[in-house]
């Protein structure tokens, strides 16, 4: 341990070049817990991850923090996370001499057997992932993670539950210690200044099967037939080419070219843009844990529009701070949707309801607070 009350924190996750451009919900939680951990003065903090296309281990520093970039040995996320990739990064761990370790999403198989405090946190479950993803031979791929992720999480010291969504699917499986402390969101949409476009719709997500696009499309078609104006601006990297063409076509057989703007992969800043514009925030996925997408639109004071399954329902407050939806049922995702275009006072009160609530629960420096607690009692347990 570098001293009795500074430990020294390696934190291993997917992590961005640039905190401000995450790709993914686990680099954008990964950036604003790390820049709120690096703040307390009571750590020590250094970043280890694994990057395609490296041909040896780099180290920069981004707001004064050590990123250590490891070469990505193998092609197939399985592989690197059990083979190869999980040798070099406890070599690699072992050189670093942590006092705890905080491993993110997969990087929990790769740090799996350290004989260090450990501490990990569950962003998502791919076996049940893989059972949308459209991808060949799902229900045996899907079998196969959650026989990995299972004994992963056995093997785990200490487990931050992210919602108690994930909490219920870890029940059974983790011999560890579990904490409930949700995703922490950037400051700066705690910040934002509204000037609402009336009849925006915004969804920043990956187009993708599991994300749900085509039904919010849908929903939209449906509001044009009636009559109601509405405008939806996806944000959001293609992860699956058939099923973001089957949007795209969807799209044009529906009229809605002049309604739909497709935007990709969007900043942070430019995320935050968007939430100032925005009428109402709406994220139907079929499955999800605690979406980064959700958090952020409730610091900015922008009601959402939600799946009612999974995680969702643990951080939008029905008829509060927004609607919860059957994602299947494109009707009552068009009605709820007229609903809060159509009462733009009420659907302020919403808002503002969700940014009281998300800087409770989401603000990076309460999150950072209670993870560091959490690193103490690993090297309390320990000692």
């Amino acid at each position: 341990m570098t001293s009795p009350s500074r430990l020294r924190l390696a934190v291993v996750t997917q992590y961005p070049r640039d905190p401000d451009r995450p790709r993914g919900g686990v680099e954008a939680v990964s950036a604003n817990l790390v820049r709120a951990l690096a703040r307390l003065p009571d750590l020590e903090v250094v970043v280890v991850t694994s990057e395609a296309g490296l041909a040896r281990p780099e180290v920069e520093t981004i707001d004064g923090t050590s990123i250590h970039r490891l070469p990505w040995t193998s092609r197939r996320i399985l592989r690197e996370a059990t083979g190869p990739g999980r040798k070099q990064m406890h070599r690699y761990l072992t050189g670093l001499r942590p006092d705890v370790i905080h491993s993110h999403d997969v990087y929990g198989l790769m740090v799996q057997g350290l004989p260090v405090p450990r501490v990990f946190t569950v962003h998502g479950f791919i076996h049940a992932d893989t059972l949308v993803s459209g991808e060949r031979l799902p229900r045996l791929r899907s079998w196969l993670w959650k026989i990995l992720e299972t004994r992963g999480w056995a093997d785990q010291h200490h487990v931050i539950s992210i919602s108690p969504y994930v909490r219920e699917r870890l029940t059974g499986y983790v011999r560890g210690r579990i904490h409930d402390i949700e995703n922490p969101v950037g400051e700066s949409f705690f910040d934002v200044e509204r000037r609402e476009e009336p009849g925006t719709v915004f969804c920043a997500g990956l187009i993708e099967r599991r994300k749900n696009t085509l039904v919010l499309v849908e929903a939209l078609a449906r509001l044009r037939a009636r009559g109601v104006w509405a405008r939806l601006r996806l944000a959001g990297a293609t992860r699956e080419a058939d099923y973001a063409r089957r949007v795209i076509e969807r799209i044009a057989a529906s009229g809605l070219a002049d309604h739909v703007d497709w935007l990709g992969s969007l900043t942070s800043a430019a995320v935050r843009e968007e939430l100032a514009r925005a009428s109402v925030f709406a994220l139907v996925s079929l499955e999800e844990n605690a979406p980064m997408g959700i958090a952020e639109a409730m610091a900015a004071g922008v009601p959402v529009l939600a799946s009612d399954r999974c995680g969702m329902p643990y951080m939008v407050r029905e008829g509060e701070s927004g609607h919860l939806v059957d994602p299947l049922d494109v009707e009552g995702i068009a009605d709820h949707l007229a609903a809060l275009l159509g009462d733009p006072a009420r659907a302020r009160r919403m808002g503002e309801e969700g940014r009281t609530l998300a800087r409770g629960r989401f603000h990076p420096d309460v999150v950072a607070r209670r993870t560091l607690e959490v690193y103490r009692e690993a090297l309390r347990r320990r000692a």
